[in-house]
């Protein structure tokens, strides 16, 4: 496919941000990839764009080196090498196949992130609610599961919740101006949820920062399983990690589930690139950007060190004495120092 075939596709300003929403009439193991890399890789992508755009670059890197390219051209294209590390055999499908085909690929894709992505919101827009529930309390006023019209600020649990860090909801007026939207809550002003124990200390901003007791809870139930966040997983067979041989957290899950909490606290019904009351892709972006942030790498670091994976980690599991293995794993260290002793000699 030529340079000139590819740049006749329709590009929006950034393959990084939602396209229009259309239908991919066919089953395609692309479709199941789509869901697990909208979860952990990038979310809120315009697929076909992204394809058509990483194919024109890659002819155009022939003559100029990535760095020459715009900062979101190189985040764009980091993702575009993701997505083709991720799926064997895919950049031999986009290059060999027609601008059809690559858009076609593209909306496959696309529909895999986007039925994870509502299949999410639709099930944490209930369950959210016995997370926040007070300790053997009801919420009250009441909160409907099927409904979200009256959450967001218009309710003083989901409210409290959603308070933009460094700001007071105890305050009076504070409250009063978020509810009445005279004070304008940007996508880059995260709420307090994000913190653990909502203690937010604006002399260390990432103390306790994505690391609160609701964000982990969504993130076992997107993950491992629903029935995990009251109990350790053991088995896994169904969650959707164990399915895609998701062992670890990734920045951009975290993001994800971040952006996933946020709106089902919101009282918005639909997710929509459009909604400027939510926000949700400023708000995605924004926590994204700091996680990708190579200078925040050791605070990014430890937080990625969690143990919402305990069953899958190979290093991690204990061998049972006197078993077969353990067996073959004390043989095995014999012979080693065995011959380590006779090649010092």
């Amino acid at each position: 496919m030529s340079a000139q075939e590819v740049t006749s596709t329709k590009r929006g300003s950034s393959a990084l941000q939602m396209g229009p929403r259309k239908k991919a009439s066919s089953s395609d193991p692309l479709v199941s990839h789509g869901r697990h890399f909208g979860r952990t890789v990038f979310a809120l992508c315009n697929y076909p764009s992204l394809l058509t755009n990483g194919i024109l670059r890659l002819e155009q890197m022939e003559d100029t080196v990535l760095e020459d390219f715009s900062a979101e051209e190189r985040r764009e294209h980091r993702v575009f090498e993701q997505l083709l590390d991720s799926y064997p055999g895919l950049l031999e499908r986009l290059k060999n196949g027609s601008e059809e085909e690559i858009l076609h690929v593209g909306e496959l894709i696309g529909k895999g992130a986007t039925g994870a992505r509502g299949d999410d919101t639709k099930t944490l827009k209930s369950v959210i609610l016995d997370w926040i529930s007070p300790k053997g309390e009801a919420i009250q006023p009441p909160l409907h599961r099927n409904s979200k019209i009256d959450r967001g600020f218009n309710h003083e649990l989901t409210g409290s919740l959603l308070c933009p860090a460094g700001l007071d909801w105890n305050d009076t007026q504070t409250k009063e101006n978020l509810r009445s939207g005279e004070t304008l809550v940007c996508g880059d002003q995260w709420p307090i949820f994000l913190y653990a124990h909502q203690t937010y200390d604006p002399e260390d901003p990432w103390c306790g920062l994505l690391r609160s007791h609701l964000l982990v809870s969504a993130y076992k139930h997107v993950f491992t399983s629903p029935s995990s966040v009251d109990r350790e997983p053991k088995a896994m067979r169904s969650g959707n990690a164990r399915l895609h041989g998701m062992t670890s957290v990734t920045v951009a899950s975290i993001a994800y589930i971040a952006t996933q909490v946020r709106f089902a606290l919101t009282s918005p019904s639909v997710f929509s690139r459009t909604d400027t009351a939510t926000d949700s892709e400023t708000f995605y972006h924004s926590l994204l950007d700091l996680l990708e942030d190579t200078d925040e790498s050791k605070e990014v670091n430890e937080l990625l060190i969690c143990q919402v994976f305990p069953a899958s980690s190979a290093a991690k599991r204990t061998i049972t004495a006197n078993s077969a293995l353990s067996k073959i794993r004390q043989k095995r260290l014999a012979l080693k120092q065995t011959s380590n002793t006779i090649v010092s000699s």
